[in-house]
């Protein structure tokens, strides 16, 4: 049985626990709380991860911390289609190591901004929401370049990959860190389309995708006489 050790509030958290849904794999969810209690740095959780840091699972006898890490891990082992952690492709896999460390950048910028609005952390909010604006700027540049060539994700193939797991969450979040994105259409457009990939998950302050409209059909010309 694969344990995630969770916190429902964690962009992290919800992730591993997004593409956990996503392969459809079968996993039990073990709460730590993050705050205020800081479980997270209790000596029960330290034997599960030293670091007392959020998230950490367990698959059988073996313990893997890192949301990035833990995506990988679950993708190379569990995805049969070998999508989601595109090995056998150099190019892609590096793409995908990029990405996967932008996130990192986006926990350091957008999520720092966020934990201090919401849990009160002694950061410097404004210099990570300008950090964050960088990064998203970049993202976007890059987002619509890739529209212009008819691809949808961030990496070079037609389907999504683990970058984009990693990397929705606390762009998503971002307005609780005090950054819009209004300014980050292609941003914008790219969100939406990974939380209409089959097995999205929701979270709080993540909302499913609008309802496309249906098109109505059109009235024979008789009827319009």
């Amino acid at each position: 049985m694969i344990t995630l050790y969770d916190y429902e509030l964690s962009g992290n958290c919800y992730k591993v626990r997004l593409l956990l849904n996503i392969l459809g794999l079968e996993h039990k969810l073990e709460p730590v709380e993050f705050y205020p209690s800081k479980a997270h740095k209790s000596d029960a959780f330290l034997r599960i991860n030293p670091l007392g840091q959020l998230p950490a699972l367990t698959d059988g006898d073996f313990t893997i911390r890192d949301a990035q890490a833990i995506l990988v891990y679950l993708a190379s082992k569990y995805d049969k289609t070998g999508q989601w952690y595109p090995v056998a492709n150099a190019t892609l896999a590096g793409e995908v190591q990029m990405w996967l460390s932008f996130a990192d950048s986006l926990t350091g910028s957008i999520s720092a901004a966020r934990l201090h609005d919401l849990f009160f952390f002694d950061f410097d909010a404004e210099a990570c929401r300008r950090r964050a604006h960088e990064l998203l700027r970049i993202l976007d540049e890059h987002l619509w370049l890739r529209e212009k060539g008819g691809d949808k994700f961030l990496c070079s193939a037609a389907h999504p990959t683990v970058a984009d797991i990693a990397c929705f969450p606390y762009i998503m979040l971002s307005d609780e860190g005090g950054v819009s994105l209004g300014d980050y259409p292609a941003v914008r457009r790219w969100t939406d389309r990974v939380k209409r990939l089959p097995g999205f998950i929701v979270m709080s302050g993540v909302f499913p995708a609008a309802q496309l409209p249906t098109r109505q059909p059109e009235m024979p010309r008789e009827a319009c006489a």
